[in-house]
Parts: C-alpha cells; sequence; structure tokens
C-alpha cells in the first residue's frame, strides 16, 4: 500500500511538473490559479476603488413581489388587480409602493434588435403602457431578470445583453429592478496572452500601439515568448490577479475611444477576462470561447480617455467566485446608470442568494443584496434567514440595505404570532418590505379595506412600519442571544427599538435593563433621565429602566424606548 502512494503521489508530481512548464510557457502562473480554492467565496479584489452604486434610496423600499403567490402564472390583469388594491387597501397610504413583476413576465423571443419582450398572451398591452397605468395609481413597478444566459425560469436574461436589456428598463419606466443569479457563468480569472493594445477614435486608424517592449509590469507580469505570435512574445502572467502591465497612452480629446486586443487564441473552458483601469475608472474587456484554427485573435472595447497623458493597467484580477460575481454585477449596475441619465433611476435589488458574501461588495454594485437563498413559508425558514441576517447588521446603511428576502407574511401555513415576529424582524434588521401574498384579499367587494384581517393589520402597523424606514438606517444588534433573543436597533430621534424574540416552543419570560445599552456607542443612547418605553403591537406604555415581558412561542414583544431629555 505504501509503495502504491508513493508512486501514486510520484506520478502526480511529474504531472504537475509537465503542467507548470507548459503553463508557464503560455504566460500563466499555475500557482496564482489554485489560490482560488482558498478564496471561493472571499472578495479578494479591492473594492474601496470602485464608487458606489448611487441611486438614491433613504430608506428599505416596501411594495410587493408576484413570485411567492402566482409563481410562472402571472399576467397583465394580476398585476392590475394587485396594484388597484395597493391603493384601496391603505398599503399605498403607509408607504407600499412597489409593484415587482417577477420571473415569466417576458416571451421566449427578443426583438429583431435584441430587445427583451413581455409575454404576448400574458402582458398584450406591452411592458412600457402596463407601466403606465400602474404608475397613474401612483405606484412604482419593478422588472427582472437574471445574470446568466436564461432566468430561474429559462426565459431570455441578461448576461452579454446588460446594456441593451438595462436600455429597455429605463424606457418603459421601471424604477425597481430584480436581478437573478440562476443560471450563472462564472466568469474566468484566466487573461490572454496579449500581442498588443491598439487605440483608435471611432472609425478610424490607430493612433497608439502598445507591445510588450512598451509596458512595465507589477506582481508576476513578465513577457512571454510564444513563437506562434507574429511578433514571437506577448504580455503575460496577468491571470488570477498574479500581475498588470502598465503604461501610458497620450489622447488628443477627452471621450470615448476602441480599444482592440491583439491576442493568442487558445481552446479553453472558459472564456479569457481583463479589466482595464484609468483614472480611476474601470473597463472591462470580454473574450469569446474561440473556436478559430488561426492562433491570431482580435477583441474590441469601448472606454473612455481624458485630454493628455493616461496612465493605464491592464490584467485579471479575478482569483475567486466572490470576484467574478462582484464584477457580473456591477457590469450591470453600470448599465443601469448609463441607461437611466436623464430618466427615473432604477432601484438595483442583487438576487445572489448570499453565495458570495455580497455584503462585503454589494454597495459598490446595486442597493440591496440577498442575503440567504430564497424564503419558504415556513417557521424554520424564516429562522434560518433572521439568524445569518442579525449577524452582519454592520454592512447595511443608509441607500445599501441587506435583504433577507420578501415577506411571507399571510402565506402557508404561519400561525398569527409567527407572522407578526416575521413582519418584526424584518422591520428590525431594516430590510425591505416587500410583500409576497395575494394583496388583492386585502379588499372587500365594496373597494374597501378589509380592516378585520389580521394578515393586513400586521403588514400596516404604521408604528413599526417607521421602525423599518428610520432616518439613521442602522440595523438592530442582536444584544443577548439564547432561547429567547433581545435585538436593540438606534432610531434618528435618540430613542432605541428593542425586541423580545422567542425563538422556540412555549412562553418566555424575558428582562432587559436598558441601560445596558449606554456603554455601546452604536446606540448614542443619552445619559440621564427616565425611559419611557411602549409596546408596539398593544400600545401599552410603561416607565423604568427595566423592561419585563412573557413572550409567546415563537413571537415577539417589540418596545419603542424614549429617555426625557
Amino acid at each position: 500500500m505504501l509503495t502504491f502512494l508513493i508512486v501514486f503521489a510520484a506520478i502526480l508530481l511529474a504531472a504537475f511538473i509537465i503542467w507548470f512548464f507548459v503553463t508557464k510557457a503560455r504566460g500563466r502562473c499555475p500557482f496564482c490559479a489554485m489560490k482560488r480554492l482558498f478564496f471561493i467565496r472571499k472578495i479578494t479584489l479591492d473594492v474601496t476603488q470602485f464608487e458606489d452604486y448611487a441611486v438614491p434610496l433613504e430608506k428599505p423600499i416596501m411594495g410587493w413581489s408576484s413570485w411567492n403567490t402566482f409563481a410562472q402564472n402571472i399576467n397583465e390583469n394580476i398585476i392590475l388587480e394587485s396594484a388597484e388594491a395597493m391603493a384601496q387597501s391603505g398599503l399605498k397610504d403607509a408607504g407600499y409602493t412597489y409593484i415587482n413583476i417577477d420571473d415569466c413576465w417576458q416571451s421566449s423571443l427578443r426583438d429583431l434588435n435584441g430587445r427583451l419582450q413581455p409575454d404576448f398572451s400574458a402582458f398584450p398591452s406591452g411592458m412600457g403602457a402596463l407601466i403606465q397605468k400602474v404608475n397613474e395609481k401612483g405606484l412604482k413597478v419593478g422588472l427582472y431578470t437574471s445574470n446568466g444566459a436564461l432566468t430561474c425560469e429559462d426565459l431570455p436574461a441578461s448576461l452579454g445583453n446588460e446594456d441593451t436589456d438595462a436600455a429597455s428598463l429605463a424606457e418603459w419606466g421601471a424604477e425597481f429592478f430584480k436581478y437573478d443569479f440562476c443560471h450563472h457563468k462564472v466568469e474566468s480569472g484566466v487573461a490572454p496572452l496579449i500581442e498588443c493594445l491598439e487605440f483608435s477614435e471611432k472609425g478610424k486608424t490607430p493612433f497608439c500601439r502598445i507591445t510588450p517592449d512598451d509596458v512595465q509590469y507589477s506582481g508576476m507580469g513578465r513577457t512571454v515568448k510564444d513563437k506562434r505570435l507574429k511578433s514571437g512574445k506577448g504580455m503575460g502572467f496577468l491571470s488570477h490577479n498574479s500581475g498588470k502591465a502598465l503604461f501610458t497612452v497620450n489622447a488628443e480629446h477627452r471621450g470615448e475611444y476602441i480599444l482592440t486586443v491583439c491576442y493568442r487564441k487558445r481552446k479553453v473552458k472558459k472564456a479569457p477576462y481583463l479589466l482595464l483601469k484609468t483614472g480611476g475608472k474601470f473597463f472591462e474587456v470580454l473574450f469569446p470561447l474561440v473556436k478559430g484554427l488561426t492562433p491570431f485573435g482580435r477583441v474590441q472595447a469601448v472606454i473612455e480617455l481624458e485630454q493628455g497623458e493616461n496612465r493605464i493597467e491592464i490584467g485579471n484580477p479575478i482569483v475567486s467566485f466572490a470576484d467574478a460575481a462582484f464584477l457580473q454585477y456591477r457590469r450591470m449596475g453600470m448599465a443601469l446608470k448609463k441607461a437611466t441619465q436623464g430618466k427615473k433611476p432604477i432601484v438595483y435589488s442583487i438576487c445572489e442568494w448570499g453565495m458570495s458574501r455580497p455584503y462585503f461588495w454589494g454597495k459598490k454594485a446595486g442597493n440591496m443584496w440577498r442575503t440567504t437563498p430564497d424564503i419558504r413559508a415556513s417557521w424554520s425558514s424564516i429562522l434560518h434567514i433572521y439568524s445569518h441576517n442579525i449577524r452582519i447588521w454592520q454592512y447595511a446603511n443608509k441607500g445599501h440595505y441587506n435583504d433577507p428576502d420578501m415577506l411571507e407574511v399571510g402565506n402557508g401555513t404561519l400561525s398569527y404570532e409567527e407572522n407578526k415576529a416575521h413582519f418584526s424582524l424584518w422591520c428590525m434588521m431594516a430590510a425591505p418590505l416587500v410583500l409576497g401574498n395575494d394583496i388583492r384579499g386585502f379588499v372587500t367587494a365594496e373597494g374597501k379595506p378589509d380592516s378585520a384581517n389580521h394578515t393586513l393589520q400586521i403588514v400596516t402597523n404604521r408604528a413599526l412600519i417607521d421602525i423599518d424606514g428610520d432616518a439613521l438606517a442602522k440595523p438592530a444588534k442582536r444584544v443577548k442571544w439564547g432561547r429567547a433573543d433581545i435585538l436593540a436597533r438606534p432610531l434618528e430621534n435618540g430613542d432605541i427599538a428593542l425586541c423580545f424574540f422567542n425563538k422556540r416552543g412555549g412562553e418566555k419570560k424575558v428582562s432587559f435593563d436598558i441601560k445596558k445599552l449606554l456603554a455601546d456607542d452604536y446606540y448614542g443612547l443619552p445619559q440621564g433621565g427616565a425611559f419611557r418605553t411602549r409596546e408596539l403591537w398593544t400600545g401599552e406604555e410603561t416607565d423604568g429602566e427595566t423592561i419585563t415581558a412573557t413572550v409567546p412561542r415563537h413571537g415577539v414583544k417589540v418596545y419603542r424606548v424614549s429617555r426625557d431629555k
């Protein structure tokens, strides 16, 4: 057995050595490629170099989504009836303004210009006309695709069509966009061997040609010999953030230019990728999976140069799965930014399921980011999502929010207390409040709000809604963990939102001394003065430094704590 292991290890070592030298000749670093094994879900890019997605969003969105109730069975009438119900039921007055149309609104056919089209049977009026009808009710509309080639229901999605689809969303007047993760294709960390870089104005011959002799390198970047290239050499070792090529280009004026990359074609499993940086801006260069017979390839990209000297660096910074996800989601964010110039801004929801910890990089790409896989209408699902989301409070702030997914209040077999707890926890965590039930049931036959509907009563609790949308935009922290958790959230006027959450079975008596929060600067609780508390479900008011309550199974008690100044 020992002999077998030794022989097997020797074979592996020999294979690795052969692979190393073959790869080295192609300008790639195998050790750098192996880094991704240690950083699969961790962002390795320095995201501070990138600007925030700057669409203003003063508080988490409030609205309704079609998916949880209707899934793929949606049509124009359901959307209009739901919009009417939002207006008639009092939801709109409580702050719910978005009607978000999830997957299956689109046809399987793009038009002759490659643009998305709504399903011809389900949405006969077209998406622009439907959005206008919803807007006339004082509401906004959100739309959906995925960052793969297809959506979760296998309809056309936006990978490779980011600019085109963003332009359609803006033209139709959408004000929210959910970008899902189905059929996701991971961007490669491999850079091509670059023979030259040419810069030109559109329609003109190149005014600048950069060869390996014209660049400096950082990291492991270096010139690599390759007999199949016309010049016999190229810029290599630029993969997996192993190195960069650095050079300068002089431009006559500020504006858009065409970059042509001349590179060595190879058959690979994933297409190469390059990221160019100049003047604090980033530009992607995307490559195809090649099958050509010749070794010479060319791709082009549009970049921006300033008048005069431009310092440029180029390479492939992707090491991890998270790096690739960030760059893809940022790509759509940039497309939305470009498409909405002079039009209504679009709130951008990153629905990446928390796979690559988007709370570390989400604000550089969008307004809100899913932190977990999809929610279900079950207590175990709600508890699981809460348990993760409550731990990442520090990554959310005004304009950029952790998204624990849509509300299941009123769905499934959730009890009254579970529905109250679900809604309360989302409000404490400064989460988007997107209803997932059939809100048409909130309206009576006479077109009036059904004031006896328990679900409607829960989701229109103004005191909790005020907590969720508080101007300070600081989510709750968990100050005590156990069978019953205690959460505390600072509010803009100096108050504190305090939540007792009984996660398990049976009633639980809970007590908390409010003075314990004085030592934590996160809360900014003023010294001196008496404490006054109000329970936000019953309206009961009490005084004193200690709050004591009996919390029902799977239930909450939520207090707004004030202090006399």
